[in-house]
């Protein structure tokens, strides 16, 4: 069994969801543009993100970081027919934070999930507990994917 599995299993899959902030591709110009995206029966960006974090709430795609993060592969503003999404407006997504109350390592319990799959480096340790998010952070979401506790999230 892996750490991540066994963990999951101890605390238990399902959680009570907080109200979450919407989180959009990182390929828009203005939040607003968005409201062409209801318009787009097709929604092909959906469709063209390979890791599946692309979901459709109120008819405009968000992303869903529960099980996977951004690649920034541009996929989905490729195929983007209403011009919403377009890799001319590429950016990072704004970080997440850690909820010191729902993480393992500030209850400290040995857990570094959240960095071993950090790509970019963007969380570092006070000693052997207490992670924090730095300034190489550029929102892919992963460390949101793999954390056990769900105690990384947006504000």
């Amino acid at each position: 069994m892996k750490r991540r599995e066994l963990f999951t299993a101890l605390l238990g899959k399902k959680r009570e969801q907080k109200e979450q902030k919407l989180l959009y591709p990182p390929y828009y110009k203005d939040v607003t543009d968005f409201e062409k995206c209801k318009e787009c029966g097709a929604k092909p960006c959906v469709e063209a993100c390979e890791e599946n974090i692309i979901v459709i709430f109120n008819n405009k795609p968000t992303l869903d970081f529960s099980e996977s993060g951004c690649t920034f592969c541009d996929a989905c503003a490729d195929v983007c027919e209403s011009g919403v999404l377009d890799s001319e407006y590429k950016s990072t997504i704004e970080p997440p934070k850690i909820n010191p109350l729902g993480c393992l390592a500030w209850q400290k319990t040995i857990c570094s999930m959240c960095k071993d799959i950090c790509e970019v480096n963007a969380i570092d340790f006070i000693a052997l507990f207490n992670p924090e998010i730095n300034e190489k952070c550029i929102g892919c979401g992963f460390c949101i994917a793999v954390c056990p506790t769900k105690a990384m999230e947006w504000e």
